[in-house]
């Protein structure tokens, strides 16, 4: 069995309950039938006090494996690098992170607090809160830019706010079943769920190669990036791929979305977009500015007017 220990720092518990509700597998299934122990979750375990600092002991001072070690949350390096912002079983809790990440064989960072810094990290950043690896797109983070676990990989982050449940429980079946498998980009995520933006399978793709966009929030039809500030297509994620629930997303919700799976979230620029003459300034991941302003101009002229119907019948 491999044991799986699960912290949260500076957080709001979203990615426990993503979790909790993964399917393809879920929790159930990824503890019985994937060779897995959850030694001990905030949330999920009885265990409290003086007996969680003896199982945390146990894994530092070499007495049980830890084989997985997975966080939630950003890490508060503050005040003045104490970290006594973030207090857990009467040590900072940067300092058990620091000492349980030298004897894991897998580190997971889970949410975009933990891979990233995420809203903790958010100027004005008052208690100094950091990624584990990463400080928004700068690698190094609280760990530093050269960790790596026993097993010789960096953390490995599954991103989002929250991150997709099975995005989740397929990151830890990999690691412990395949880790030779698991390809991770430049911000160390899993290739296979991160390849693609959340653009990819989004049912409003042809309203945004006509660039007609949505009036309202939450109607069908319309593409939410030409007034919404949808940042579905520079967005690394399976969203549109890997659905919700299996049923949803939110773009099909009406929603845009909101890049949280990205180092820069939060932006605080949501349901807004810049624009160049009526085009969506920003351009789509890989494409070059000035071709893709001339491209979409031709595009929005060539509206076909089927579309433009649609918008107008689907208005709430």
């Amino acid at each position: 069995m491999a044991n799986l220990l699960w912290l949260e720092g500076s957080a709001c518990s979203g990615n426990t309950m993503s979790f909790l509700t993964a399917e393809q597998p879920d929790v159930i299934d990824l503890l019985t039938q994937y060779g897995i122990k959850l030694s001990w979750h905030p949330s999920l375990s009885l265990e409290s006090g003086h007996a969680v600092s003896k199982l945390l002991n146990e894994f530092i001072e070499g007495r049980n494996t830890l084989d997985i070690l997975v966080i939630e949350g950003a890490i508060a390096q503050g005040p003045h690098g104490t970290g006594k912002y973030d207090v857990f079983c009467e040590r900072p809790f940067k300092d058990w992170v620091s000492d349980l990440s030298k004897v894991a064989h897998i580190v997971v960072a889970v949410g975009d607090c933990a891979c990233f810094g995420g809203v903790p990290a958010a100027d004005p950043n008052p208690t100094d809160a950091t990624g584990l690896q990463f400080h928004k797109t700068q690698k190094g983070g609280f760990l530093g830019a050269s960790y790596v676990s026993r097993s010789g990989f960096p953390v490995i982050n599954v991103s989002g706010c929250p991150a997709h449940p099975d995005w989740i429980t397929q990151t830890l079946i990999g690691a412990v079943t395949r880790p030779n498998d698991l390809l991770l980009d430049e911000y160390h995520r899993p290739r296979d769920l991160y390849s693609t933006t959340t653009h990819t399978g989004c049912t409003r793709n042809e309203y945004f190669e006509y660039k007609i966009g949505s009036e309202t929030l939450g109607c069908k039809e319309g593409c939410l990036s030409v007034n919404f500030g949808c940042q579905g297509h520079y967005t690394h994620s399976s969203c549109n791929r890997i659905l919700w629930n299996g049923h949803s997303s939110k773009t099909r919700a009406g929603v845009p979305c909101f890049g949280c799976t990205e180092p820069e979230f939060p932006t605080f620029n949501y349901f807004k977009t810049a624009k160049r003459m009526g085009i969506p300034k920003k351009a789509p991941l890989g494409v070059p500015q000035l071709p893709y302003i001339a491209a979409a101009g031709v595009s929005k002229l060539a509206a076909p007017e089927r579309l433009k119907g649609k918008l107008i019948k689907g208005r709430p």
